[in-house]
C-alpha cells in the first residue's frame, strides 16, 4: 500500500488516467493538475490549479510520456491551460523525492540535476519497454494493413534492429506468416534470429537485402534507411519507422520517390492507451512503493 505517500501528477493523456486509478487504489494521496477539461470525475484524486505550492512535501512527481518540451511546457490533453515546469518548482521538492517521466529531454534532465532530484525515465527500463513493444507491434501492423494492398501473410517484411521492440515486431510478423528478414548489429542477435527461423543479416550489408521488400519496420533511432537504400526499394514498398523522432528514415527522399514512409513513435499511447497506461501504472506503483519502504527503514 502507498498510504501516506504524496504524489503530484501533472498533465498527460488517457494513459495517466490509469496511473491515477492505480495509485488511488493503493491509497496514495494523489494531487493532479492539467485535467480541468476532463468531464468524468477522478475518483480518489484531488484536482488543483497549477502552482508552486503543489510541489511542497511531495514524494513523487509524475510527468507525461515526454516529460516536458525543450522549454519546460508539460503536455496536457485534458487542459487548455499551459503548465511550465521551472527551476523554482523542482527546488521546492524534498531531496528524497523523485521525478518520473516516460522519457526526458535535456531541459528536464538539467532541471533535476541542478536541484539534485533523481529523474527516472520509465521507457529506458527493460520491463516497460518490453511490455510496450506489444501495442507498438500491433499498431505497426494496423498501419501496414491500412497502407498496403497485400496481406501480411506471404509478404517479404524487414525489421531493422533486434532490440526489445524489434524482437516483438519480428516474431509478430512471423506469426502471421510473413517472410521476415532482420537487420542486426550483434552476433548474439544474429544467432537468436536464426534460431527463431527468421532471416538475419548484418546492418552493414543492408543495401544487399533491399531489392524485393514489401514492408520495412525500422526501430533504430539513427539514419539507417538512407536515400541509397530507398532508391533500391520497389515502388510498392512501405516504410514504417518506429524509432523516436526524428526516426531513422530519409522521409524527404522517400516522398520524392513516391514510396510511403511514416514516422510512428509513441504507438502504445495511440492504439492502446488503456493497456499502455496500465503498464506505466504497474511499474510506477512498484517503484514508489519500493522507495516508500526504503524511507520507512531509514535508508
Amino acid at each position: 500500500m502507498l498510504t501516506g505517500v504524496q504524489v503530484l501528477l501533472l498533465g498527460g493523456d488517457a494513459r495517466q488516467l490509469e496511473v491515477i486509478r492505480k495509485l488511488s487504489e493503493l491509497d496514495a494521496a494523489v494531487t493532479v493538475s492539467g485535467f480541468d477539461g476532463l468531464h468524468t470525475p477522478l475518483d480518489g484524486a484531488v484536482q488543483a490549479e497549477f502552482s508552486e505550492q503543489l510541489f511542497d512535501g511531495i514524494d513523487a512527481l509524475l510527468l507525461p510520456a515526454v516529460g516536458t518540451d525543450d522549454h519546460g511546457v508539460i503536455h496536457a490533453v485534458f487542459s487548455d491551460r499551459e503548465m511550465r515546469l521551472l527551476d523554482e518548482h523542482i527546488a521546492r521538492m524534498p531531496k528524497h523525492s523523485k521525478v518520473y517521466a516516460g522519457m526526458a529531454k535535456p531541459y528536464l534532465r538539467s532541471l533535476c540535476e541542478q536541484n539534485q532530484i533523481e529523474l527516472v525515465e520509465l521507457f529506458d527500463r527493460d520491463d516497460v519497454a518490453i511490455y510496450n513493444s506489444i501495442p507498438t507491434a500491433e499498431g505497426a501492423l494496423m498501419m501496414a494493413i491500412q497502407h498496403t494492398d497485400i496481406t501480411i501473410h506471404g509478404s517479404k517484411s524487414m525489421v531493422l534492429g533486434f532490440g526489445r521492440t524489434g524482437f516483438t515486431m519480428a516474431r509478430t510478423l512471423q506469426g502471421l506468416g510473413a517472410e521476415v528478414l532482420v537487420g542486426v548489429r550483434r552476433s548474439e542477435h544474429f544467432a537468436r534470429a536464426a534460431e527463431m527461423g527468421l532471416k538475419p543479416f548484418y546492418i552493414s550489408n543492408l543495401l544487399a537485402f533491399t531489392g524485393n521488400i514489401d514492408l520495412i519496420f525500422n526501430t533504430i533511432p539513427t539514419m539507417i534507411v538512407t536515400a541509397q537504400i530507398i532508391a533500391k526499394l520497389p515502388s510498392r514498398a512501405v516504410i514504417i519507422d518506429l524509432a523516436s523522432k526524428p526516426g531513422g528514415t530519409d522521409f524527404r527522399f522517400a516522398e520524392k520517390r513516391g514510396i510511403k514512409a511514416m514516422l510512428a513513435p509513441g504507438l502504445p499511447g495511440i492504439v492502446a492507451p488503456k493497456t499502455a497506461g496500465r503498464i506505466i501504472a504497474d511499474c510506477l506503483s512498484q517503484l514508489i512503493m519500493d522507495d516508500s519502504i526504503k524511507r520507512g527503514n531509514g535508508q
